[in-house]
C-alpha cells in the first residue's frame, strides 16, 4: 500500500529535524569538551543516510514509508583519513553550530508551510 505525498514529506521533514537536533547536541558536546583530551568530535552524517534511503529505491523512482523507516539519526565520531579521532577546532564548531541553526529554521517553516496546506485541502480551502 503507497503512503500519501504528506505522509512521506511529514516523515522525511521529521528525521530531518531530529538530526539537526541531535547535530545541536553534537556541536554543543564538541564545543564543552574541546579541552578534553582523548575527546574525539562528534558528528551527525544524516545525508549519507538519507542517500542510504534513496538508493534503497523501489523501480517507481520514490522513497516510501519502508525505506525511511531504516534510517537511523546517531551520532559518530568524526575521523580523518587514517582513521584516527578529529580533535575539536572551536572555530570550525562554531561556524558548524550557526550553518545548523539555519537549517533547523528553514526546516521549521517548511514543516509549518506543509502543515497549513494539508489543513488546508483538509478545509476545503476555507479559513
Amino acid at each position: 500500500m503507497t503512503e500519501g505525498l504528506e505522509a512521506i514529506t511529514t516523515t522525511a521533514l521529521g528525521l530531518a529535524l531530529d538530526a539537526a537536533a541531535l547535530r545541536h547536541q553534537a556541536i554543543a558536546s564538541n564545543i564543552a569538551n574541546h579541552a578534553t583530551e582523548g575527546y574525539a568530535t562528534q558528528q551527525v552524517d544524516f545525508a549519507s543516510q538519507m542517500e542510504q534511503a534513496r538508493r534503497s529505491l523501489d523501480s517507481k523512482g520514490y522513497i516510501d514509508a519502508f525505506s525511511l523507516a531504516g534510517v537511523r539519526v546517531e551520532t559518530t565520531p568524526a575521523l580523518d583519513s587514517n582513521g584516527a579521532p578529529l580533535k575539536v577546532h572551536l572555530d570550525a564548531q562554531m561556524a558548524d553550530m550557526a550553518g545548523n541553526a539555519v537549517q533547523y529554521q528553514a526546516l521549521t517553516r517548511a514543516l509549518s508551510r506543509h502543515l497549513s496546506l494539508l489543513s488546508l485541502a483538509a478545509s476545503d480551502g476555507k479559513r
